[in-house]
């Protein structure tokens, strides 16, 4: 477990070495184990629309996930434009990489926030009581605080992610539950 930092910038450095460490057949194994229990949670049986994000190497993959779950409900991943993120369909045959190198969706309508169902959140580190330290910018706090969202918040990590405390600040916006592996 990584110990407190009351800066989060020590915190992310602190992180990421960490996940750095974990081989990469483990990161598929583990990220693998991860989803197959979101999977299968009644949150998901339950949920219409889901939204997921397309991982970076330093993150619980996804891509698996994305696809087990297109081909059973609506999927939505995100899209940057300036300091906003909003999230948009799913479709394989139109991605395209996007802000900071991430897979993005290339649907013309974005989502509404309200019919989001369940959203899983990726994060540099979590506290086993939802609280979590992103990558700095902001984005998913802005959108989990979106008028109208009401989704489920699933935080995604692996072990080497969970911290003992993370300081928050009045905007951070705290996960419903945290699934690691």
């Amino acid at each position: 477990m990584l110990p407190h930092y009351k800066n989060k910038s020590e915190l992310r450095q602190a992180a990421k070495s960490k996940v750095k460490a974990i081989p990469a057949e483990q990161k598929h194994s583990r990220s693998a184990l991860i989803f197959k229990n979101i999977l299968s949670s009644e949150l998901i049986k339950g949920a219409k629309t889901i939204a997921l994000y397309a991982s970076l190497p330093d993150e619980v993959y996804s891509i698996e996930a994305i696809e087990v779950l297109n081909t059973q409900k609506v999927v939505v991943l995100p899209r940057v434009a300036g300091n906003e993120m909003d999230f948009y369909r799913y479709n394989p045959e139109q991605m395209s990489v996007g802000a900071f190198g991430i897979s993005e969706p290339q649907a013309e309508l974005p989502i509404n926030p309200a019919d989001i169902d369940v959203i899983i959140v990726p994060g540099v580190a979590f506290t086993l009581s939802g609280k979590r330290c992103g990558r700095g910018k902001g984005y998913y706090d802005k959108y989990l605080s979106s008028e109208g969202f009401r989704a489920t918040k699933i935080g995604v990590c692996f072990t080497e992610q969970i911290a003992k405390d993370i300081t928050t600040e009045p905007h951070d916006i705290i996960m419903d539950c945290v699934i690691f592996g």
